[in-house]
């Protein structure tokens, strides 16, 4: 566009939409490239020293019952323990009578 020519002949030579020239001219004018920006990494909700600091105090703790702690979802708690690289075994009901048949 800057070299004459218009938006139209860009979609129809590119299939460049317009909005998506203004997007970059914007992200130019803005930040001096092109290159795309990513978004920021969240903090998570859960405090991850407390969180082991919780397995530590209570070692088989479910993950419903750390949710309560932390006023999460289950799913929220499973993530950060595999952030912290704890891996949460499930112990089933049909293993635990297997076992002690043996």
């Amino acid at each position: 566009m800057d070299e004459g020519h218009s938006q139209k002949e860009l979609y129809e030579a590119f299939k460049i939409y317009p909005s998506t020239v203004n997007d970059w001219r914007k992200l130019l004018k803005e930040t001096g490239s092109l290159a795309p920006r990513y978004p920021k990494e969240k903090e998570g909700k859960i405090d991850l020293k407390r969180l082991e600091q919780e397995i530590e105090r209570k070692p088989d703790a479910t993950l419903p019952e750390l949710a309560k702690i932390f006023g999460c979802t289950k799913q929220a708690v499973h993530t950060a323990l595999k952030k912290v690289k704890i891996t949460y075994k499930k112990k089933h009901s049909h293993t635990l009578n297997n076992q002690q048949k043996r």
